[in-house]
């Protein structure tokens, strides 16, 4: 009998198995599949079962970029099987640590392959052609046995041709010598699926040969399951199912630091809008880390800066990241450099993204509001909440219509976007007062621009009642003035350090000074990477990325720029 145990390509579904938003349950050697067509093409084979619970994906919702799971809501990403939402942890981690098992995947000759373990790259059986795939016969006997009777059922004229893994070319009377072939597909070590394609063009009368066809091998299978009925029954196989991650058992605050660790390729290079270059950063090979709507990476650039941009992708969209870059009048060599010395096909290095501002997709309505090259996270954002059939309004505050940045984008969204076009200071505070007049239950609202317009959004929804747990925002940059002059004392509990603040030197300068390896990445106070536990002493709060009830609690804070008002820091480091 065939070995089922040794790796080799399987036909496990017919293309036609997949149509628009399926799922299918699909099985091979025990081991159960969701297999489902991405909206952009690309099938995914998943160890069938939701990370958090072990409930069955094939029951899930195909929403076309991701996979969600129909028990908690978890969801998961087109190509990679990343977790990219979990309704009741919605920040960054753990969440984009967490991955479902995947399998190769390749689809030739009308069917869906994948393979268990170690295989060597899919080589099609047969050459490409007008193919029809036959429905699928369920068996009820051994793999080894299906194979045998189908090549003892072929016309005696007609040659067999072996075909690996488990398969066989077969020609049957009947269809005017048509050739077919035919796969063992081994669900189990006592059942399998008889797989066929035949050849048809598309003018045959292609009903008629599914009919003749099926009456053929379900009166093989009969045959076939009356002799497997007198004999023992084999063991079944055990499907393997790997252990559950750490980080999904015990949920760890997990940071990602800015190191250049991924190479990608500057696959297209254009103007986005007036003074917005964009860029597409194509993986070298595969796909990208799974991210969430509001991350960004760093850039790290040919002259040896580092920059901070935004993911502009919408779900699932794993085979390159999508950026906007304003270029500023005042460029310390960022963007400058970027809009005047980076070329398509250069490489460059980013970190992996990671998210200090992520969305919530559990609201009941979600207002996004943009200012200039604000829309970068909230495009994002809003991609997601369209994939997924999710009430928002996306607002844009532009200049003019040549300042809208990614507009061949923001029309795709259809009505949700409302363009708020060449507006004075006193149009822009009116409509963003009208705009968050209306709170009410599980609203979520994320605002992303200039800070003055920021600070005009908060402003305004304070005043309009909203709970400062659904404002969400993003700074570019800390406009503050920081005060450097105080020297204090920073303990760091988990390192056993004490270490002297001196003025004119942050607290995250003189842990790097003794070699602590601390996460950062704008150290302007503006994107939370640097966040820190405060155990006890009361913090001089100088960044714009708490909220007030943060900065009031004493229990967090930056350290990058903020300092002590008491004379002595412990911190959870």
């Amino acid at each position: 009998m065939t070995d089922l145990r040794h790796p080799a390509w399987h036909p496990i579904a017919s293309s036609e198995d997949l149509p628009f938003r399926h799922v299918y349950h699909g099985q091979l050697l025990g081991q159960e599949f969701a297999v489902w067509r991405a909206d952009d093409g690309n099938v995914n084979v998943w160890e069938n079962r939701c990370l958090h619970r072990g409930v069955r994906l094939s029951i899930g919702l195909n929403e076309g970029a991701e996979l969600k799971c129909q028990y908690h809501g978890w969801r998961y990403a087109n190509r990679s099987a990343g977790c990219t939402y979990i309704p009741a942890h919605p920040a960054d981690a753990p969440a984009r640590r967490i991955t479902n098992r995947t399998f190769p995947a390749v689809e030739s000759l009308g069917l869906v392959w994948s393979a268990m373990g170690d295989v060597a790259p899919f080589a099609p059986p047969l050459p490409e052609g007008n193919w029809l795939p036959l429905r699928p016969i369920p068996v009820n006997a051994r793999p080894g046995a299906v194979l045998s009777a189908l090549a003892a059922a072929r016309e005696p004229e007609s040659a067999v041709e072996s075909l690996p893994p488990l398969g066989a070319r077969l020609v049957l009377a009947g269809v005017e010598g048509k050739p077919a072939a035919f796969f063992v597909q081994p669900l189990d070590s006592g059942r399998a699926v008889i797989r066929g394609i035949v050849e048809a063009e598309p003018w045959e009368d292609r009903l008629s040969i599914l009919h003749l066809f099926n009456e053929r091998l379900s009166s093989l299978r009969r045959e076939i399951e009356a002799q497997a009925a007198l004999e023992e029954a084999p063991e079944p196989l055990v499907p393997v199912y790997e252990p559950v991650s750490v980080e999904l058992s015990t949920m760890p605050d997990i940071r990602i630091g800015r190191q250049a660790k991924l190479r990608v390729r500057v696959a297209r290079k254009w103007q986005a809008g007036a003074d917005v270059t964009g860029l597409e950063l194509a993986a070298l090979e595969g796909h990208l880390p799974t991210f969430q709507p509001g991350a960004h990476i760093d850039l790290h650039l040919p002259n040896g800066l580092i920059r901070q941009y935004s993911i502009t992708n919408g779900p699932g969209e794993l085979l390159s990241y999508t950026i906007g870059v304003k270029r500023e009048p005042e460029s310390r060599g960022g963007s400058i450099a970027i809009a005047e010395e980076l070329r398509e096909g250069d490489v460059v290095a980013i970190s992996e993204p990671r998210n200090n501002f992520p969305l919530r997709r559990d609201a009941l309505r979600t207002i996004l509001i943009a200012g200039g090259i604000g829309i970068t996270p909230l495009l994002a954002m809003a991609k997601a909440l369209h994939a997924s059939r999710l009430p928002f309004e996306l607002h844009v505050f532009a200049r003019s219509p040549e300042h809208t940045a990614f507009a061949d984008a923001l029309d795709k969204l259809g009505q949700s976007v409302v363009r708020h076009i060449g507006l004075d200071p006193a149009g822009t505070a009116a409509e963003i007062e009208r705009l968050v007049s209306g709170y009410g239950f599980a609203r979520h609202l994320y605002v992303c621009g200039p800070g003055p317009m920021l600070d005009l959004v908060r402003r305004s929804a304070a005043a309009a009642g909203w709970p400062e747990e659904a404002v969400h925002f993003e700074y570019f940059k800390n406009v503050n003035e920081i005060d450097l002059s105080s020297t204090f004392t920073v303990e760091l509990a988990r390192s056993a350090l004490t270490l002297t603040i001196p003025a004119g030197k942050s607290i995250l300068e003189v842990m790097r000074e003794a070699g602590v390896d601390a996460p950062s990445s704008c150290e302007q106070g503006a994107c939370g990477t640097c966040l820190t536990t405060v155990i006890e002493g009361v913090p001089d709060h100088q960044d714009v990325y708490l909220n007030e009830t943060e900065r009031r609690s004493n229990t967090c804070m930056m350290t990058c720029v903020s300092r002590a008002k008491s004379e002595r820091l412990v911190l959870d480091i």
